[in-house]
């Protein structure tokens, strides 16, 4: 897990088009998480058996009508720091541009796998038409049409023959913990708060997530990964407040992970961006503890905490059991906390509620509200059980699984947490037929 597919190239040749072709498989069940805004930019593919990310750029630039070729340029760059296959996409319609050939320079010189991709050959004829992007000196041109889906089972053949072998890590049960946020919150001066005095007990593992460090924590009664993304990579050419490059390096992180800290700047407040990472680590049913640093920085009234508190849960709802801790990496207040809290959300994930008394709880909520007839047809709800998978779901059988309408999910979701222990972590509830 954790390999990432970038689709680049200028605007208007299908990318977006493409993308939603390879995640819609997929997608279906990915996205069953109430409350989480579909992103657009970013799903899982499956193809033979693999999984991984596909990122599509073309989402990130802002005025489209006048497209900057600095504005592409740089979203390749990251693309080509960020990602473990590029697939460079150009059209057959429009030919052979200008900027297609600033696009190709950038990605020859890069060390990464490139797929070039002729869109929009959806008759025979058009085939003579991609030879002219062999001069692109990319070697072999894939023929597609995004558009209804010709020729892309050749193209995910060839993504899934050159995606890197996942590095097997050893240390495969033990949690890993990774720190996420957006650029300038204090990542680095809290993985150094955390390892940093006595970096020499601490073994480094070379990552397996590219320029990840993993380093075993194992003090004061705790052990885990802390995988550190935060300052490793030389300051990128790219500027650093640029969003997609924040969402590019949050989704590895994330990916690897089994629990993130998304850690916010108390001087900022609770921003979209920090909602972007939010969603996706909800999407990927990571467990969360939200950090509010900078804490020391904030002038203190009598409410202070609880009103800040109270403003991130309203702006996270519906998902808001989620642990907030205002800490400094700085002064080293309540990191301790941290740690305890994490590791606690770590335990939450991984419990298996026994089914006897899961259906006892439930049963019992159920009957005290039942849920609302449609079309004069009664829904009963006979059964409860969780499902052998790595984070919790809960499959409910039904007469009419498909009439349960989203406040009822709701209702039970809210039941479960009431009841047993999910701070901090995603659940999945699905519905099923008898």
């Amino acid at each position: 897990m954790g390999n990432i597919v970038a689709i680049v190239g200028r605007p208007n040749v299908g990318k977006s088009t493409l993308f939603n072709r390879l995640i819609e498989r997929r997608e279906a069940i990915v996205d069953d998480i109430s409350g989480v805004t579909r992103d657009r930019l970013y799903g899982h593919c499956e193809w033979n058996g693999k999984i991984f990310s596909v990122v599509d750029t073309g989402g990130y630039i802002k005025n489209s009508e006048d497209v900057f070729e600095k504005e592409i340029a740089r979203q390749v760059i990251i693309a080509v720091e960020e990602a473990d296959v590029i697939i460079f996409m150009v059209d057959v319609l429009a030919g052979l541009t200008d900027l297609d050939a600033s696009v190709a320079e950038l990605l020859r010189k890069s060390q990464k796998p490139v797929i070039l991709t002729a869109n929009k050959v959806d008759i025979n004829a058009r085939l003579i038409d991609t030879y002219e992007f062999y001069n692109l000196g990319l070697g072999e041109i894939f023929s597609v049409s995004a558009i209804n889906g010709l020729g892309t089972g050749e193209l995910l053949d060839e993504v899934v023959k050159v995606l890197p072998e996942d590095a097997n890590i050893e240390e495969d049960e033990l949690p890993r913990i990774t720190i996420v946020g957006r650029p300038n919150v204090g990542k680095s001066s809290l993985t150094n708060v955390l390892i940093g005095e006595e970096r020499n007990i601490v073994t480094d593992i070379p990552g397996t997530t590219r320029d990840a460090i993993n380093t075993r924590y194992n003090k004061f009664g705790f052990d885990f990964m802390l995988v550190d993304t935060a300052g490793l990579r030389k300051k990128s050419k790219v500027s650093e407040d640029l969003e997609f490059y924040s969402v590019m390096r949050s989704i590895r992180a994330i990916e690897n992970s089994d629990l993130c800290l998304l850690m916010i700047d108390a001087t900022q407040g609770f921003e979209a961006q920090d909602q972007n990472i939010l969603n996706l680590i909800r999407k990927n049913k990571k467990g969360i503890v939200i950090l509010v640093n900078k804490w020391d920085l904030i002038e203190k009234s009598t409410n202070t905490l609880k009103e800040y508190q109270k403003s991130i849960m309203e702006k996270i709802a519906p998902f808001n059991d989620i642990p907030i801790l205002f800490i400094s990496a700085l002064t080293k207040q309540r990191i301790h906390k941290v740690i305890e809290t994490a590791l606690t959300v770590y335990e939450n994930r991984k419990q298996r509620i026994p089914t006897a008394k899961l259906n006892e709880i439930m049963l019992q909520a159920i009957e005290d509200f039942s849920p609302p007839s449609i079309k004069g047809k009664y829904i009963k709800i006979k059964y409860v059980t969780q499902l052998p998978t790595p984070t919790p779901v809960f499959a409910f059988f039904a007469n009419l699984p498909q009439y349960i309408k989203e406040p009822y999910k709701r209702y039970l979701e809210n039941k479960l947490r009431e009841n047993f222990n999910f701070t901090g972590v995603p659940i999945v509830l699905v519905f099923r037929g008898k």
